[in-house]
């Protein structure tokens, strides 16, 4: 049980960082706290998925798991933006 609650504190914390550096990165506003830690957990999905689909693997751990949610996060702004139109 604690190690189940500790993954998802883990994976929290990911991706709040991977969110907020994509928010960074993409010159918006940001999401806000919890906007941006769903956004770095959606995007460690995108980024774990596009990965797999080009056969790279950039690592475990914390750097690799946050450079990979990173990019899906950075991704999925993107999409997000084409598809809304919106402007930033």
């Amino acid at each position: 049980m604690i190690g189940m609650l500790w993954h998802w504190l883990v994976w929290g914390v990911i991706g709040a960082v991977a969110g907020w550096l994509a928010g960074v990165v993409m010159k918006g506003s940001g999401y806000g706290c919890l906007g941006n830690v769903v956004v770095g957990m959606i995007g460690s999905l995108v980024g774990g998925f596009v990965f797999r689909l080009l056969g790279i693997g950039p690592g475990g751990g914390f750097l690799g798991s946050t450079f990979t949610a990173f990019i899906g996060a950075v991704l999925l702004i993107g999409l997000v933006r084409l598809l809304t139109k919106e402007e930033r």
